[in-house]
């Protein structure tokens, strides 16, 4: 009798582990195996628990993920993006800013009052106020104008391509005016780039010298052309006027040469060149007004320019390694 219990408890237990293996097996076979499926790696995926005793399943479930979940990996810190401002070199500076695209400028009194191109004051209330919605701005820009370097003369009589190839050549490219214009104003979206800012002062820049008419012919004549720049060239070493400098460090951004630009914010109409800033002339020397009427082949005696660029990483560190 007892012999016959046993025997019958056996064969219990013998047909409820087939059928449980076959449960499992035949819940496996819905699944394809595809890495879709196995991706989660979550407990949820294992349908074990429905089907076996829940200590079998979390045995199971322990193996399972042993072989198909990795180990943890530690953090690594972010690598930055090259293409985000860190730093400047040491003959750049970081402007960080929002450009207003309309500011409107109110003078109230003329120096020259039939052309009006000197304003002796600007109106500084609301100033600071944008018609149009800001565009937020962070690169680098050359201390001085081109060849960037304190007490040496500003290079003049260069074409909006010579510009370019010139910038290129350091790993740098030619400002658009947008961004020559916030450096020169500064945060405050002031006319001048020096002193209060509303108030235009001759001194503070190499600007407002005698007007010398320029001889065409001898300036692009091989034969004449050095004896007539001598007898134009009114331009002062980058930096010697040490109160010309903008709100940002920016020495000379009006006055001495006219600066070269990318005429972005009309879109490169007429032409893809302009120039701000002005000269040594008495001419409108002031950081907002730009002159598009010269093609990107034109040069002449006052006309220089000045770098722009990303700013350059320092300590990307090492990258990590891709996990396979």
């Amino acid at each position: 009798m007892r012999r016959s219990w046993a025997l019958a408890l056996f064969g219990s237990l013998v047909t409820g582990l087939a059928i449980a293996t076959v449960s499992v097996r035949s819940h496996a076979a819905d699944h394809p195996r595809h890495p879709d499926w196995f991706a989660p790696f979550a407990p949820a995926t294992i349908q074990g628990p429905d089907l076996m005793p829940l200590h079998a399943a979390r045995e199971s479930e322990s193996v399972l993920r042993s072989f198909i979940v990795p180990p943890p990996v530690p953090e690594v810190p972010p690598i930055r993006d090259p293409a985000t401002p860190d730093a400047c070199s040491p003959d750049m500076l970081e402007v960080d800013g929002d450009y207003c695209p309309y500011v409107e400028q109110q003078c109230l009194r003329w120096l020259d009052s039939e052309t009006k191109l000197r304003c002796a004051e600007f109106e500084k209330s609301g100033a600071e106020r944008c018609a149009l919605k800001t565009q937020h701005k962070r690169f680098c820009i050359d201390r001085y104008e081109w060849p960037n370097k304190a007490g040496v003369l500003p290079a003049y009589m260069t074409s909006f391509r010579d510009a370019t190839v010139a910038c290129v050549s350091q790993g740098k490219r030619l400002c658009d005016d947008t961004e020559w214009t916030l450096a020169c104003e500064g945060p405050q979206r002031q006319p001048y780039p020096y002193g209060t800012g509303f108030a235009r002062d001759g001194r503070a820049c190499n600007i407002d010298k005698p007007y010398v008419w320029p001889r065409p012919e001898r300036i692009f004549n091989p034969n004449t052309q050095d004896e007539e720049l001598a007898r134009l060239d009114q331009r002062e070493p980058s930096g010697s006027r040490t109160s010309c400098v903008s709100p940002y460090g920016v020495h000379d951004m009006v006055g001495n040469v006219d600066e070269w630009v990318v005429n972005a914010s009309q879109s490169g109409r007429p032409h893809l060149s302009g120039l701000k800033g002005g000269y040594w002339g008495p001419v409108r020397t002031r950081c907002r007004p730009m002159t598009t009427a010269h093609d990107e082949s034109f040069k002449y005696y006052q006309i220089g320019f000045r770098c722009c660029g990303g700013p350059v990483v320092t300590d990307r560190g090492d990258a990590p390694m891709a996990a396979r």
